[in-house]
């Protein structure tokens, strides 16, 4: 039966049409067909397979390749500004599971001690844990509340003492919960085989969630991964540095060396990418990066 049966609402392998007591389900995987029941679907499937797979395909690439508006780090919760794709330019609280840029933080800092005030969460308030076991209190506790982000924390903390089956199976869970970092580190972990056997095809599902959802870093992988097929390569390139990601940037700039790249296409990530990188600037930021550069002298002398 044609596929052109979508269109007249009727079953693609026994024709039947859609009346109160037939009901018609579309194909979940590509949306082309229709059936009256699983049985009529298990008939059409040889004559319906590769047609389903090639539209499928096409879907996820849709989805795969739409420019994310932001990083998956956000924004920090206090400025409402975009959240630095650098780690140490951020804090991730264990009270409250919030991540906030150093910037807040610093100026967080300066108005506790002008007060003479106990040192506190710029975020929720509660007191900063001064011990190593108050800090895993605070995360056992978002973990209860069903927090994925404490869980990721959790399953990098088990991953730094080499527990990589612990590591996995927290991953895991905030990756079902959503979280994106846990993806990306999912895709790591099925690459390098550390707490679950070697595996291409989970490794390259959780890049692409974990892209799609704006994690510049696995973009990027995705890119060299791909850099066979150069159109890909490039587009996963283009996504990266459109985020703010400086070593796609590097990347685009070779591959238009190669010939890859037109110019335009490159002169295009190259402002978007300055316009990413400038938006997560403020001066309480630059305060703290000079703070903390003087810090780091001081402590080198």
């Amino acid at each position: 039966m044609s596929e052109d049966n979508k269109s007249k609402s009727v079953c693609a392998s026994c024709a039947s049409a859609e009346v109160d007591e037939v009901k018609l389900v579309t194909c979940a995987d590509c949306d082309l067909v229709k059936y009256c029941s699983i049985e009529c679907q298990e008939n059409h499937k040889s004559q319906h397979e590769q047609a389903c797979k090639m539209r499928a395909a096409e879907l996820r690439d849709e989805i795969l390749f739409k420019q994310p508006e932001s990083s998956h780090d956000g924004d920090c919760p206090i400025c409402c500004l975009p959240l630095q794709l650098d780690q140490t330019k951020s804090t991730m609280m264990a009270c409250c599971s919030k991540t906030i840029c150093n910037g807040c933080n610093h100026v967080n800092k300066i108005r506790e001690a002008k007060a003479s005030l106990v040192p506190s969460c710029p975020f929720c308030r509660k007191p900063v844990p001064t011990t190593k076991e108050e800090a895993e209190k605070y995360m056992m506790k978002r973990i209860e509340a069903n927090d994925p982000g404490a869980m990721r924390q959790e399953g990098l903390e088990q991953y730094k003492k080499g527990d990589y089956q612990s590591a996995f199976e927290w991953h895991t869970k905030a990756a079902e919960l959503g979280d994106v970092t846990a993806h990306y580190s999912l895709s790591c972990m099925y690459r390098d085989g550390q707490g679950v056997e070697k595996d291409k095809g989970n490794e390259m599902h959780h890049l692409e969630e974990a892209a799609i959802r704006g994690h510049p870093n696995a973009r990027h992988n995705l890119g060299c991964i791909e850099w066979n097929n150069k159109e890909r390569a490039v587009k996963h390139l283009i996504i990266a540095a459109k985020l703010g990601h400086d070593s796609s940037i590097k990347s685009l700039m070779d591959a238009y060396r190669g010939g890859f790249v037109s110019k335009d296409d490159l002169a295009s990530a190259l402002r978007a990418h300055h316009a990413a990188v400038d938006a997560t600037r403020s001066p309480q930021r630059e305060a703290a990066e000079e703070y903390h550069q003087y810090k780091t002298s001081v402590a080198d002398i």
